[in-house]
């Protein structure tokens, strides 16, 4: 059993982060959210609507779009036909040529390379098509799963800071989980920090950035 009665809650509009070591049950709680894995009992709420049965293509209709742990893109597809396969739920097609506009002013390289084929970008590069697609889905709270894994640190404050833009110019939801703590302390509300699945620490991001135990185990001082 992965996770053990995790408790969280996500309020709307803002960035809420989850920490741990491996194993600790971070990218399953995502995963159960997403409709990937299918928990045995308890519930999860979205909007005040029960979503834990629902199956991964509902959940992405109803709002909600994960960026998975290590991209995940399509590699032989263009950058461009990775963003169209983010809309895939959607007929608005105006709209949706509007949203990779929207998506190019955030990330304006992946403009520069939109007839690229996604694998032979860097790791940055790539991370921003997934955030890019994910976005695609015009989601209302956005599940970002280790969004920094092996990426320089000039990248990851690039990635950190447009994410926190999604979040105050466009209202979007952000549940981010995260191995590099700092990073994400910076930017959320609250935080929750997960070990062998259970949650033994939550509070506000500020807090937990100064509590002694959160700074030795995750922050390195």
């Amino acid at each position: 059993m992965a996770l053990r009665g995790v408790s969280l809650e996500v309020p709307e509009g803002a960035i809420v982060t989850i920490l741990g070591g491996n194993g600790a049950g971070k990218s399953t709680t995502l995963r159960t959210i997403s409709g990937l894995v299918h928990p045995v009992k308890g519930q999860i709420e979205f909007l005040g609507k029960r979503i834990e049965k629902l199956s991964p293509e509902k959940i992405v209709q109803i709002g909600i779009s994960q960026v998975p742990e290590g991209r995940q893109i399509f590699p032989e597809l263009t950058v461009m036909e990775n963003l169209r396969l983010g809309a895939y739920i959607r007929r608005d097609w105006r709209a949706v040529r509007r949203d990779i506009d929207r998506v190019f002013g955030y990330f304006p390289v992946l403009k520069e390379r939109h007839g690229q084929a996604a694998g032979t970008l860097s790791g940055g590069e790539q991370q921003m098509v997934a955030i890019g697609r994910a976005l695609m889905a015009r989601p209302r709270i956005l599940l970002l799963d280790e969004p920094s894994l092996g990426l320089a640190p000039l990248i990851v404050q690039q990635i950190f800071g447009i994410v926190k833009a999604l979040n105050e110019n466009e209202g979007i939801t952000i549940l981010l989980v995260e191995q590099n703590a700092g990073s994400a302390l910076r930017i959320a509300r609250y935080g929750y920090v997960l070990e062998i699945g259970r949650v033994v620490l939550e509070d506000t991001g500020d807090n937990l950035r100064k509590d002694e135990a959160v700074r030795r185990a995750y922050l390195g001082y």
